[in-house]
């Protein structure tokens, strides 16, 4: 089931969240970000985040914003995680294909991803199976804790 987060949710995803920023493998977040300041940056900027939940436990989560102001206000931006025992099971795809009906709902025509680690091939794979297209490279974006530096993809997806 997939419904709008509670500070509850949070807290109980908030293991991976910080082991997830702690591993320095996908997300250019701080990695001595507090709770209060992820809680902030998740739950609180974006316009909506929601969670994946099945039998009482939190496996993802995800949010969506719009990813710039003005005449660009039609394309959102979204951040997704999964729990290390729920990877594999289909639920990074549920979410990706929930948020673009939300995305859709919420008046935006497009979806852009601004910085998917070269390194983080399933995360590209399967949002090019969803219909994500790579519309640039930013060479030598990401400091990888093990390979060094390493490309980011801009990928992009119009919902209409």
């Amino acid at each position: 089931m997939i419904r709008k987060i509670t500070p509850q949710d949070f807290q109980s995803f908030w293991p991976t969240f910080s082991s997830v920023i702690l591993a320095e493998e996908a997300y250019a977040f701080d990695a001595d970000m507090t709770f209060e300041q992820s809680y902030q940056l998740w739950c609180e900027a974006p316009l909506k985040t929601f969670v994946f939940v099945e039998d009482d436990v939190v496996l993802g989560t995800y949010y969506i914003k719009p990813n710039a102001m003005g005449p660009s206000r039609h394309i959102c931006n979204c951040g997704y995680m999964v729990s290390d025992q729920a990877r594999g099971k289909g639920i990074a795809r549920q979410m990706c294909e929930h948020s673009q009906q939300v995305a859709v709902e919420l008046g935006f025509k497009a979806m852009q991803f601004n910085s998917v680690v070269s390194t983080n091939e399933v995360a590209v794979k399967l949002w090019q199976k969803l219909g994500f297209d790579i519309i640039g490279t930013i060479p030598k974006a990401y400091k990888h804790p093990r390979i060094g530096y390493v490309d980011s993809f801009v990928m992009y997806k119009w919902l209409l």
